[in-house]
């Protein structure tokens, strides 16, 4: 009992921190594009909730997280609003790596508590690490949508959806192990955001055929 306690703890922790750092990311994001406040806030709310919106919804679950703790609706607001006054009075231009960083920090907790969310709902390992990418990608897939940008999410050869899968199948794994679920989504989430933030300082990608393409097709720019 204390264990699940414990775990159910860690999870809304990594829930706050995922809405926290796409939240950010987002709000860059759309600081970049130019968009008004109300703009700013609309993406950050996006690129924060949709992934386990959507994840709750396919697994059938409710209240839907941000409605049953709507406080993180005022974070989001917060950082939506505080980005676009802080930014734009100071004349600040974030680049597109430095979206990436808070980035890398929410697709390790949402993938990896976004993963256990579904095994205890009794997904079976592959539904529960789906539903773990689900959490990690859609929020900006919506990002880049709306900011009228090609999602590079999965159209970039970059190391990330990858991460999240595998980062989900780890979580299932180090359960499987005999080791506590908090142990596995703890260490799952962290080895999920290393692994993110050594293939953005490194350039890790997949392999891209696209190179030197002779049909003329022209590489997505790094971001």
């Amino acid at each position: 009992m204390v264990g699940e306690t414990a775990l159910q703890s860690l999870l809304l922790v990594f829930e706050g921190v995922g809405v926290v750092a796409f939240a950010l990311s987002g709000a860059l994001a759309a600081v970049r594009k130019r968009l008004d406040v109300v703009g700013v806030v609309l993406v950050a709310f996006l690129t924060a909730m949709a992934g386990g919106t959507l994840r709750d919804v396919l697994l059938d679950r409710s209240p839907l997280f941000w409605v049953e703790y709507e406080h993180w609706l005022w974070v989001v607001i917060a950082i939506g609003v505080g980005s676009a006054i802080v930014l734009r009075s100071r004349h600040f231009e974030p680049t597109a790596r430095a979206i990436q960083w808070p980035d890398a920090l929410g697709l390790g907790v949402f993938a990896a508590s976004g993963t256990q969310i579904a095994l205890d709902l009794g997904s079976s390992p592959l539904i529960a690490a789906l539903m773990g990418v689900t959490t990690a990608i859609t929020g900006g897939i919506l990002r880049d949508v709306m900011l009228n940008d090609l999602p590079w999410v999965v159209a970039s050869f970059q190391l990330y959806a990858v991460l999240a899968f595998g980062g989900g199948l780890l979580v299932w794994g180090i359960g499987a192990f005999g080791a506590s679920p908090l142990v596995a989504v703890a260490s799952s989430a962290f080895a999920i955001s290393l692994m993110r933030v050594l293939s953005i300082a490194f350039n890790w990608s997949l392999p891209n055929w696209r190179h030197n393409d002779p049909t003329g097709v022209i590489d997505l720019p790094e971001r």
